[in-house]
């Protein structure tokens, strides 16, 4: 008997959920109801710098408040740090990783004189500034220098098969490209988004990612490391984001209306869910919570 599709909502407890961020969690569950699919819980607590357990707490109130239902315990990555650094040690024993210890405003200066270089969708091309370090000397560096991975995109390139793709839920196939040297284990915490998530999926046995258009760029490079480390690759479904009057996207950094606030100001979540996916048509109108609790009430 095969296992049934399963897929998973991840935030990050680096500052309380905004209602972009129930939009995302109600788009995860009605697909995994309208597939009959297990729909999972992981928090994604790699970045120590940021993450703080306060938020954790929380997201798990606002979550049950909201009436989201996941399946079995929640899976925390902090917990799992050896799988990754496993899967760096196996990238770099390939040669696909080097040491990086430029500084930011290294690399700042060094493209700043390359300013005729083509950008990628993940920005600046890194320019190669330690990519032919000899490994002894990058060894000798690694005891006292703070470093970063890097893929090393040319070794990367030649050992994918020709049309590496990625598959998205209506089944068309899509690139898989690399076209710079991208962190993949960072300076400050060891390892990077991208790398714990493809092993954390693989271990959830994630069949599909319900998750918000501006990951979509990510895509590629999730279906390259799924390539290189062995591992399974799931569909990729892409949601609109959810925007504001002015045609920009909620964030928490943007200090978007949290989904805390409009749980302690009484507003009824089965109101919100509905506005959310069937009335909002992608923008939040609201530009206060007060002005939410007016229009949606409270219950």
């Amino acid at each position: 008997m095969s296992s049934p599709p399963r897929t998973r909502f991840a935030p990050s407890p680096t500052g309380h959920l905004h209602v972009g961020n129930a939009y995302s969690a109600l788009c995860c569950q009605r697909w995994a109801e309208e597939h009959r699919a297990e729909l999972l819980l992981r928090i994604e607590d790699i970045d120590h710098t940021r993450c703080r357990p306060i938020y954790e707490q929380t997201i798990i109130e606002d979550l049950r408040w909201l009436g989201i239902q996941w399946h079995g315990p929640v899976l925390r990555q902090s917990e799992h740090m050896p799988l990754f650094q496993q899967a760096l040690k196996r990238l770099h024993a390939q040669g696909l990783i080097y040491p990086c210890f430029c500084t930011r405003k290294t690399i700042q200066q060094e493209v700043a004189q390359m300013a005729s270089a083509p950008h990628s969708q993940h920005g600046a091309p890194y320019p190669g500034i330690c990519r032919h370090i000899p490994e002894r000397e990058a060894s000798r560096r690694m005891r006292n220098t703070p470093f970063a991975w890097r893929l090393h995109a040319e070794r990367v390139c030649a050992a994918l098969p020709p049309e590496l793709t990625w598959i998205d839920g209506q089944g068309r196939h899509h690139p898989a490209t690399l076209e710079h040297d991208l962190v993949i284990g960072r300076k400050d915490i060891g390892i990077s988004y991208h790398l714990a998530v493809v092993i954390d999926d693989a271990r959830q046995g994630i069949s599909d990612v319900i998750r918000g258009r501006d990951l979509r760029a990510h895509t590629g490079i999730h279906r390259i490391l799924q390539y290189l480390l062995g591992l399974p690759s799931p569909r990729y479904h892409h949601h609109p984001l959810l925007q504001d009057t002015h045609g920009t996207r909620l964030a928490k950094r943007k200090s978007s209306t949290e989904l805390r606030a409009l749980r302690l100001a009484g507003v009824s979540p089965l109101r919100l869910r509905d506005f959310l996916l069937h009335e909002c048509n992608g923008v939040w109108p609201f530009h206060s919570v007060a002005e939410a609790v007016q229009t949606l009430g409270k219950g």
